[in-house]
């Protein structure tokens, strides 16, 4: 297929202020780039007045495991996003990479499940022709330690290691991008430090990135002693000496400063990242713009808990003792129950969705307490909610602004209750906060295309430059406005989106066609 885009306002990916140019595409392919192209083409879109972009790049996603069915519902928000590429495999987590093993449905902590395919060559081989969206393929370290221990907290044996990395060998040789780690999940959560930097080294070898879901997001969490720095850097710290042992080049995943006590840690946790690179450890972080995320109902209660059954639950002394800690984890954290709005309880209970604990509390005449364990008790624990308080809207302004960020939208569609904005909405407010704060537009397109290729090493696309891959985004920055109440709309202003040069997307309509294909490193 030919395009030619016709006088419109080209960002080509850098920081680079733009210029009123025409595009043509030929052959999947950035054909040629100039004033005035006289160049006869069937296909001719007057850009005049539009911004013509890259398309974005997302720098976090889990859609690997979101690709087979129904990508009507579960990919096209994203498209309609202006996202032509995502990285998939995060968090320790990809649907590839599971060898042959029993343990195969324990693959994806509880919130994904993995398709019926053992290496990445058999996903890329499963997906052909299927994909709506390019993906950058990462391979997760939960995946291939649960491949070969299921989540065992032991330490794996000599032969059981060998086996886990030779299963992320051979997804670097596939084309793996790089690996993630998830310290937060099972079975990440086990490994010993030397483990993980046997797993960086592999995928240092091959020149990749590693990303991080770290061990804690927040002043205070799991994993670490009470004593000492807050539990973010110490998280901080535990990766760096991960990078600096193994020499690979390493992501924080979704950098975010969980409850109000956790903001004081901003200026320590940036300044830990300079200092780092100064010390030759490349490192960088991605954000998201919202600040809020998605969690799991049971994310203030502690494990011991949701192991009693419902009757020990009831008993006063557990009551007491549980009620108490929710209150101290409350207060070391800095959020409370108008901070934790449900999306789903259960298909029986969709009156409860779109609601805070509190507001559902005063509804009933409740304290938000025994409202918040009532709900916990009827989804069993497998509630899901939007935690607000990850950042306020300073640190977000602040980070956009931080030469080491990235973005990324950490979200995916899900078949019922209230959906996560980042779903539909992340990258065209992050487009917005920019006019908000100020921010040079082509600083803010710069972190959402070629900044991403370069940091995961993408050097086909990211870019609008002669021979590389034609991806791009068309749109109109002053129709875009994010309505924030309703988090599962699409924000106007995206009018094209062309995707290894097929225009897949025209007038914010998605025409059908898949062309998307899995990337090779």
């Amino acid at each position: 297929m030919e395009i030619l885009l016709k006088n419109g306002l080209v960002y080509d990916g850098t920081i680079n202020k733009p210029n009123v140019l025409d595009v043509y595409i030929k052959d999947g392919l950035i054909s040629k780039i100039g004033k005035d192209l006289e160049i006869i083409c069937d296909n001719s879109i007057d850009c005049t007045g539009l911004i013509v972009s890259p398309g974005f790049i997302d720098a976090h996603s889990h859609n690997d495991f979101f690709v087979v069915g129904d990508q009507e519902s579960a990919i096209v928000p994203f498209l309609k996003q202006g996202i032509t590429s995502q990285i998939i495999g995060n968090c320790g987590f990809s649907s590839y990479g599971v060898g042959e093993s029993e343990y195969r449905n324990l693959v994806g902590s509880g919130l994904f499940k993995t398709k019926e395919c053992t290496s990445l060559e058999e996903y890329r081989n499963m997906v052909k022709g299927e994909l709506i969206l390019n993906q950058i393929p990462l391979i997760g370290h939960g995946t291939t330690r649960i491949s070969v221990a299921g989540n065992s907290p032991r330490e794996l044996t000599e032969e059981e290691k060998n086996k886990m990395l030779s299963l992320l060998e051979e997804a670097m040789n596939d084309g793996a991008f790089g690996g993630s780690l998830g310290l937060m999940y099972e079975p990440g959560m086990y490994a010993p430090k030397q483990e993980l930097i046997d797993f960086a080294k592999v995928i240092a070898k091959h020149n990749g990135i590693l990303t991080v879901h770290p061990r804690a997001n927040s002043k205070v969490a799991m994993g670490y002693s009470l004593f000492g720095k807050p539990h973010i850097e110490q998280a901080l710290d535990e990766m760096i000496d991960i990078a600096k042992e193994s020499k690979v080049r390493l992501e924080n995943s979704h950098l975010i400063f969980v409850g109000k006590s956790s903001w004081k840690c901003v200026d320590a946790m940036l300044n830990g990242f300079y200092k780092a690179r100064s010390e030759g450890i490349d490192i960088a972080y991605d954000i998201y713009p919202f600040t809020y995320g998605a969690s799991v109902i049971t994310v203030v209660l502690p494990s011991w808990y949701m192991k009693l059954s419902i009757e020990e639950r009831k008993k006063k002394f557990n009551r007491f003792k549980l009620k108490l800690i929710i209150n101290i984890t409350k207060k070391l954290l800095g959020i409370d129950f108008n901070d934790l709005k449900i999306s789903f309880i259960g298909d029986d209970y969709p009156e409860f969705e779109g609601k805070t604990v509190s507001e559902i509390a005063k509804e009933r005449n409740v304290k938000p307490i025994d409202m918040y364990l009532k709900l916990v008790d009827l989804s069993n624990g497998k509630g899901r909610i939007m935690l607000d308080k990850y950042y306020n809207d300073e640190i977000i302004e602040r980070l956009m602004k931080d030469d080491l960020s990235i973005f990324m939208t950490d979200a995916w569609y899900e078949t019922s209750g209230t959906q996560n904005g980042g779903t539909f909405q992340a990258f065209p407010y992050f487009i917005e906060r920019s006019i908000k704060y100020n921010i040079p537009l082509e600083s803010v397109i710069n972190k959402m295309t070629g900044k991403t290729a370069d940091r995961f090493n993408i050097n086909d696309r990211g870019y609008i430059k002669e021979g590389l891959s034609a991806d791009i985004c068309i749109f109109n920055k002053e129709e875009i406005k994010v309505n924030l109440d309703i988090p599962d709309e699409t924000p106007p202003g995206i009018k094209y989106v062309i995707i290894n040069g097929e225009m897949v997307l025209k007038s914010n309509h998605f025409n059908g066609l898949k062309k998307g294909i899995v990337l090779n490193r």
